[in-house]
């Protein structure tokens, strides 16, 4: 915390959301420390701003504002804000811009998009071109982060 590590700050956010180590529960406190971390670049202290406001989890709820949060992770490389995204889409009806926000998370790794772009295809609201795009940019992308080093963490950590 002293060092302004965005991680650390994040951390100790995420322990006063859950109450954790021995903090008093507090959604507010967790919030101003996400917006600290989210201030030093860390992209995924914004999803969970974003998550706290859409859901209204101990602010008042405020969907433009959770969305906004995930737009500037988005924009700033960070998948799982991207899937959130889409999701929202769903929510609103507007499944070709579910789909676009899928698409890209997909072929980021994001694996819970390719689940939905496949469940959209199945329900009729994707095409087989673009189910087979995101399966292919997923592939892709888990085929780019495959390494030596990483497999053997795997082993060492199960």
């Amino acid at each position: 915390m002293d060092a302004r590590d965005p991680e650390a700050i994040r951390y100790l956010g995420d322990q006063y959301e859950h109450g954790h180590n021995g903090l008093e529960k507090s959604a507010t406190r967790a919030i101003e420390l996400w917006s600290e971390a989210a201030e030093l670049g860390l992209t995924i202290a914004l999803t969970k701003m974003g998550m706290a406001h859409y859901h209204g989890q101990g602010v008042v709820q405020d969907k433009a504002k959770g969305v906004r949060c995930w737009e500037s992770a988005a924009m700033q490389g960070h998948a799982p804000s991207r899937h959130c995204l889409g999701i929202v889409e769903i929510e609103n009806g507007k499944f070709d811009r579910a789909i676009r926000h899928y698409l890209i998370s997909a072929k980021m790794g994001q694996k819970e998009s390719l689940d939905e772009i496949k469940e959209m295809f199945t329900e009729g609201h994707a095409t087989k071109d673009q189910y087979l795009e995101g399966l292919k940019g997923y592939q892709d992308a888990v085929e780019e982060m495959k390494s030596t080093g990483r497999d053997l963490a795997a082993r060492l950590w199960c």
